[in-house]
C-alpha cells in the first residue's frame, strides 16, 4: 500500500520567466481573478476598472487565442502582456526588478508538486478525503484542448449522504478554481446546440447518447459568477432543469449568464407538471424515453433568440433617406396617435372609465368616423382582446353606443371582441387567439389589436411579474410583438394598462410616470393615453397624450354623459350655470341635476333608495360614475339640503329600509307613481353632518355656501 503521508514531491526548479509565463496563461482566470478580485469574465475577455483592481471596465484582458493575457486600459493607454500586468499590480519595475518579479510570481503558483493520489493534492486536503474512502466516481473538466482544469470526485461513505470533492489541477489543491470551468469543453467546441444539465451525471447521461452537453461545477448550487461561461459564446443552449423550484431558479440565472457570455440562443425546457420533484435528465434516460423526441417536442421558455439576420441591421444614408419622396403609411387612428406597427399604450386609474372609452373610440375607428378629434381615413377592422368585461355586460355596453344605424352597419363587420375571457399570452394562448381571428376575418386581417387590459393576460415567461423589466420587455417582444406578427406585422397595437395608486399631483407633474409596472414599457411604445380624473366630485376627465413620431396634441377635457363621450369647455359650462344662483362648478350642477332628477324619476315610479343602494344601482349609469363617487356626491348633496330622508316609509305602504340609519332619500317635490307626495322627516346638518328631524317638512331648507341656512 502506498504511504500516502509523505508524497514524493518534484523540486523546486531555478525560475524560468518563459516557463513562469506559460503557466500563468495556463491558469489565467484563476491568476486574473487572484491579482485583481473585482474583474468579471464577459464574452472572453476579463474586465476591470483598472490596475488598482477598481471597479468598471476600462482595464481589459484577452483570455483566448494567441493574445491571451494581452490587456489595455483604454483610460490611460498602459497595457502589456501578462509579466507587466503583474508587475503593475505587485508594484514591480519590470526592467530593474526582474528577478523579484518572477521570484514573487513563482511563490504563488509553487515550488513543487505532489505525484501521489490524488494528483498534485496537499497532504491536509488529502487526509480529508482519505476519511471519505476511495472515490466512487471522478470526473475531470479540461479546457478546449483537452488540457486539465479540475476534477471532481465523489464519495459514497458508509452510513452517510453522498459527497462531492472538487481538485484544482492548476494549483494543485483540493478546492475549486477560483473561476470554475464548463464541463466536456472539447465537444462544446465543435458543437453548434449545448444541453446544459445539473450536475455531471445528467451530462454523462446524454453524451452516451451522442448528444453534446454540458455542466456548471456544483450544479444547482454552481456560483454564476464565479463560472466561466465564455465557451458558450455563439451557441444554441438549451437549459434543461431538475424538476423543483432551486432547479427552475437555477436554469433561469444560467440563462443570462449564458446570454451575456454571448449565446446565440438560450431555451430553458419546460418540465411537464406530472413529473415526479427532483426528475432529471438521467431520470429520463433511465426510463427510457426518447430524449431525441423530448429536446425536439417539449415546450419550452425563450431567455434569449437568434436574431432574424444576425450578421447585418438594416443601415441608411443622408442620401438614401433624402431620396424617398414614397407616400408616408397612412395613420390608423390620425393624428399620428396609432400608425401601422406602431403600440399604443392606454392608461388609467381603476373605474375611470378606460374600458368604456376604449369600446367607443374603436367603435368609431371602425365606422370610419371621428371621435374627439381622433379619427381614421377608412374604417379600420378591429380585433378587441378583452379580459374585464363579462359577456352581457359587454352586450350592455355596445347597446348604449350612440351610433345611426348606417354607422352600425359599417361596425358590426369591422368590430370584432371578445368576453371576458380567461388566458395567458404564452405559447398557448397565442395560438388559440390567432386561429379563432383568422377563422373570423379570413383574409382580411385586422388592422389593429387592442388588449384590455394587458395584466389579466401577462406573461413575463418565468422571468418575473409587469414590475420586473426584464419580464416586461419579454412580454412585449416575445409574447404581444409574436401575437401581431402572427396575425398581421402591419397592425397597430393599443395595450390598455392601469397606471399606479400615486398623488393627482405626481399624475399632472408627469402623468406617463404612473403607468404601473415596470419602466421598460414606456421606453418600448411609439405614443400613449392617459386617461385622468382631477376630481372624484367632478365627471370630468383629462385625456393627455404623448406621441413620438407626430405633433403635440393639446390636452382635453372629456366627459360621460347620456349621448356618449364628448369634450367639454369648463368656463363655457360654468358660465351657462350661473343662473342657477349657486356658486357652484358647472359639472357638479350638471351632476346634481341628474342625480336629484333620477332620485325623483325613480319615485314617481314607485322605486325609492337608501344612499347606498341608489349608489350601487346607478354605478357607472348614465355618465354617474363609480358607486364611491356617487356616495361622496349624495353625501354633499345632503349636507347642502338638496337631498333629505324619511324615515316613515310605512306611511307610504313601503318596506322599511334595510341596514340604513338614515332611512330612504327624498328630494324636493317627489312624489310617488298614484301622486303621493313624500315629505322629509330628517336632514343632515350641514357643519355637523348629524342626521336631525325636521321643524317643517312642508318647508324645504337649502344651506347656502357660507354654511348658513335659507
Amino acid at each position: 500500500m502506498a504511504d500516502h503521508s509523505n508524497p514524493n514531491v518534484i523540486a523546486l526548479k531555478p525560475p524560468d520567466a518563459k516557463d513562469i509565463k506559460q503557466r500563468l496563461l495556463q491558469s489565467l482566470p484563476s491568476t486574473l481573478h487572484a491579482l485583481l478580485p473585482n474583474g468579471v469574465l464577459r464574452a472572453g475577455k476579463f474586465i476591470v476598472g483598472d490596475i488598482s483592481g477598481g471597479k468598471g471596465e476600462s482595464l481589459v484582458v484577452e483570455m483566448n487565442g494567441s493574445k491571451a493575457g494581452l490587456w489595455h486600459d483604454f483610460a490611460t493607454g498602459d497595457g502589456g502582456d501578462i509579466l507587466d500586468l503583474w508587475a503593475g499590480v505587485k508594484g514591480f519595475d519590470r526592467k530593474s526588478q526582474f528577478k523579484e518579479l518572477i521570484t514573487d510570481i513563482q511563490s504563488w503558483i509553487g515550488g513543487g508538486i505532489p505525484t501521489s493520489q490524488p494528483k498534485q493534492c496537499k497532504q491536509s486536503s488529502y487526509k480529508q478525503s482519505q476519511k471519505l474512502g476511495e472515490p466512487t466516481a471522478k470526473w475531470d473538466y479540461t479546457d478546449a484542448q483537452g488540457a486539465l482544469i479540475a476534477s471532481v470526485y465523489r464519495y459514497d461513505p458508509k452510513g452517510q449522504r453522498k459527497q462531492f470533492r472538487p481538485w484544482d489541477a492548476v494549483k494543485g489543491v483540493m478546492k475549486a478554481p477560483d473561476i470554475r470551468p464548463l464541463y466536456n469543453q472539447p465537444n462544446i467546441a465543435k458543437a453548434k446546440t449545448i444541453i446544459l444539465v445539473e450536475g455531471e451525471k445528467c451530462a454523462d447521461a446524454l453524451i452516451g447518447l451522442g448528444i453534446c452537453a454540458t455542466t456548471a461545477m456544483n450544479g444547482a448550487k454552481a456560483p454564476i459568477d464565479k463560472t466561466d461561461w465564455s465557451p458558450l459564446k455563439g451557441k444554441q443552449v438549451l437549459i434543461w432543469p431538475d424538476h423543483d423550484e432551486a432547479g427552475l431558479s437555477y436554469a433561469r440565472r444560467a440563462a443570462s449568464a449564458s446570454a451575456r457570455a454571448g449565446a446565440l440562443q438560450v431555451k430553458i425546457l419546460k418540465v411537464p407538471p406530472e413529473k415526479p420533484p427532483k426528475w432529471d435528465v438521467a431520470d429520463a434516460v433511465a426510463e427510457g424515453l426518447n430524449i431525441h423526441d423530448i429536446l425536439k417536442n417539449w415546450d419550452r421558455v425563450v431567455a434569449k433568440d437568434k436574431p432574424i439576420k444576425p450578421d447585418t441591421i438594416p443601415l441608411y444614408s443622408v442620401a438614401d433617406l433624402q431620396a424617398d419622396h414614397s407616400p408616408m403609411p397612412e395613420d390608423l387612428i390620425s393624428p399620428r396617435v396609432l400608425t401601422p406597427g406602431g403600440m399604443l399604450v392606454f392608461g388609467g386609474a381603476p373605474k375611470v372609465g378606460k374600458s368604456d372609452f376604449l369600446i367607443s373610440l374603436l367603435a368609431n375607428m371602425a365606422a370610419g368616423q371621428d371621435f374627439l378629434g381622433l379619427s381614421s381615413k377608412r374604417p379600420v377592422r378591429i380585433f378587441y382582446l378583452q379580459a374585464e368585461v363579462q359577456y352581457h355586460y359587454l352586450r350592455e355596453r355596445i347597446q348604449k353606443l350612440n351610433l345611426a344605424d348606417e354607422t352600425l352597419e359599417r361596425l358590426s363587420q369591422n368590430f370584432v371582441m371578445t368576453p371576458q375571457i380567461r388566458l395567458i399570452l404564452n405559447d398557448g394562448g397565442i395560438d388559440k387567439i390567432v386561429r379563432s381571428v383568422k377563422a373570423r376575418f379570413g383574409e382580411r386581417p385586422p388592422d389593429i389589436i387592442a388588449i384590455d387590459p394587458i395584466r389579466n393576460v401577462f406573461d413575463g415567461g418565468g422571468i418575473g411579474g409587469e414590475n420586473d423589466n426584464d419580464a416586461m420587455m419579454f412580454f412585449l417582444s416575445r409574447r404581444v410583438e409574436e401575437l401581431r406578427n402572427q396575425i398581421n406585422p402591419n397592425a397597430g397595437l393599443i395595450l390598455a394598462h392601469h397606471t399606479k395608486k400615486v398623488s393627482k399631483k405626481y399624475v399632472e407633474e408627469d402623468p406617463f410616470q404612473a403607468l404601473s409596472g415596470a419602466g421598460s414599457l414606456r421606453s418600448y411604445y411609439t405614443s400613449g393615453i392617459i386617461l385622468h380624473r382631477l376630481d372624484e366630485m367632478r365627471p370630468e376627465r383629462n385625456l393627455i397624450f404623448e406621441l413620438r413620431n407626430g405633433p403635440e396634441i393639446v390636452q382635453k377635457t372629456i366627459l360621460r354623459d347620456a349621448s356618449g363621450w364628448r369634450e367639454v369647455d369648463s368656463q363655457a359650462e360654468r358660465l351657462a350655470m350661473r343662473s342657477q344662483a349657486v356658486k357652484l362648478d358647472a359639472q357638479q350642477l350638471r351632476k346634481k341635476d341628474a342625480v336629484i332628477g333620477l332620485i325623483y324619476s325613480e319615485a314617481s315610479q314607485g322605486r325609492v333608495y337608501t344612499a347606498r343602494q341608489f349608489s350601487d344601482t346607478f354605478e357607472n349609469k348614465s355618465g354617474l360614475g363609480s358607486s364611491r363617487s356617487l356616495r361622496n356626491r349624495l353625501n354633499a348633496l345632503s349636507t347642502k339640503g338638496h337631498i333629505k330622508f324619511f324615515k316613515n316609509a310605512d306611511i307610504y305602504g313601503l318596506p322599511q329600509a334595510q341596514r340604513s340609519r338614515q332611512g330612504y332619500i327624498c328630494v324636493e317635490g317627489m312624489a310617488l307613481g298614484d301622486g303621493t307626495r313624500i315629505l322629509p322627516t330628517h336632514f343632515k346638518h350641514p357643519k355637523t353632518n348629524e342626521v336631525l328631524p325636521v321643524d317643517d317638512p312642508e318647508n324645504w331648507i337649502v344651506a347656502l355656501n357660507s354654511g348658513g341656512l335659507s
